[in-house]
Formats: structure tokens, C-alpha cells, sequence
């Protein structure tokens, strides 16, 4: 059980920063006072496409202040991703692919919503797979420059993209379960033909 005190925002900048104090029954039935500070930025989708032709991946490159910040990495090779924004998960995962890459799909699969970072951050994640060709490239991609984007497009062949996560290369936690769930998925279908 849980019975909330009070919140206070502290930030309400790209999101919101809120401290809660609040009582949390625990096991044993005591009540407990804690304290803490959850971001609110929204929930997001992201997707892998995939190109059974080439064996390529779609991943993207760009710099994030936060793991830069957190370990000199100066560009985040990751699955294209981005904010609902109110809109349902389908249709903004569409516009951030061709916003982001370029690349529309027919088809998206979605597989399961995940919380990425439960501890503080209130968002989840829901999580697309789709194919790709390279007919399906009808834009430049990279990202909106006045959302201070600048997007590279990566077309990566699986191999490589699983090598590059035991070379610390791709270190993005949405795209590792992606690309797992990716392989997992062609060794299935391996065994069972």
C-alpha cells in the first residue's frame, strides 16, 4: 500500500522533476516515511527494423549529453526511438522511423512496453519491430535540426551489431533488447526448420 504526502516540483524544464514524500506499507505490515525525486518526460516507443535481404539492422548515431557526461562517449549507436507526445505508440514510432532515418515500413509489430528505468523515471518504452528494404528509403532522415538533432543512419549487418555489444560499441540498453530479441527470434525459427 501506498499513501502519498505531498510532491514538490523541483524542475519543469524538457521534463519534470517532482520530490515526493510518501508512506510505504511494508511486508510486515509497518509503515514506512520515504523520500523521493522522480523525472516525468513522458512515455516513447522504439523500433528495430530489420532487412532480410541484407541481414542489416536500422540503427541511428548522435551524441547524448547524459552519457557523454557519464563516460566521454561522444556518439550513442542506438535503435530509432522518440517521445508519444500524446499520440498513440504506432503512429509516433512511423514518424520518428522517417524523421530519424528516412525509411518508412508497412508493417510494425509491437512487442511488449518496458520501464526502462524504474528506480526514477516514469517513463516505458514500447517496443516495435519491423522490415525494411531499401526501396523504403523516401527521405533524407536525421533528425529535426531545430530540435537540435543531427542523426546518422547506420545499416548494420546483425552480426556485426551483436559483436559491437561485447565490444561495448553499442551500450544503449533499448537497442541491446532489441537486437537480443531479434536473434532469439531467427534462432527459433532456425530449430524449428
Amino acid at each position: 500500500m501506498f499513501r502519498l504526502i505531498s510532491g514538490e516540483v523541483l524542475s519543469d524544464n524538457w521534463g519534470t522533476l517532482t520530490k515526493y514524500e510518501f508512506e510505504l506499507r511494508l511486508r510486515n505490515g509497518e509503515w514506512q516515511h520515504q523520500t523521493r525525486e522522480t523525472y516525468d518526460r513522458g512515455n516513447g516507443a522504439t523500433c528495430l527494423l530489420f532487412n532480410p535481404e541484407t541481414t542489416c539492422v536500422l540503427l541511428t548515431r548522435q551524441f547524448r549529453l547524459p552519457v557523454f557526461l557519464n563516460g566521454g562517449i561522444e556518439a550513442l549507436i542506438e535503435a530509432p526511438a522518440g517521445l508519444l507526445e500524446g499520440s498513440d505508440a504506432d503512429g509516433r514510432m512511423r514518424a520518428e522511423l522517417l524523421e530519424e532515418t528516412g525509411f518508412q515500413t508497412p508493417t510494425l509489430t509491437h512487442l511488449f512496453d518496458i520501464y526502462m528505468s524504474p528506480g526514477s523515471v516514469t517513463e516505458y518504452l514500447s517496443f516495435f519491430k519491423g522490415i525494411y528494404s531499401t526501396s523504403d528509403q523516401i527521405a533524407s532522415g536525421g533528425g529535426k535540426y531545430d530540435e537540435g538533432e543531427d542523426i546518422e543512419v547506420l545499416q548494420v549487418p546483425l552480426s556485426d551489431a551483436m559483436k559491437m555489444i561485447e565490444s561495448g560499441d553499442i551500450r544503449d540498453a533499448k537497442t541491446i533488447i532489441l537486437l537480443q530479441h531479434l536473434m532469439i527470434e531467427i534462432l527459433q525459427k532456425n530449430l524449428e526448420s
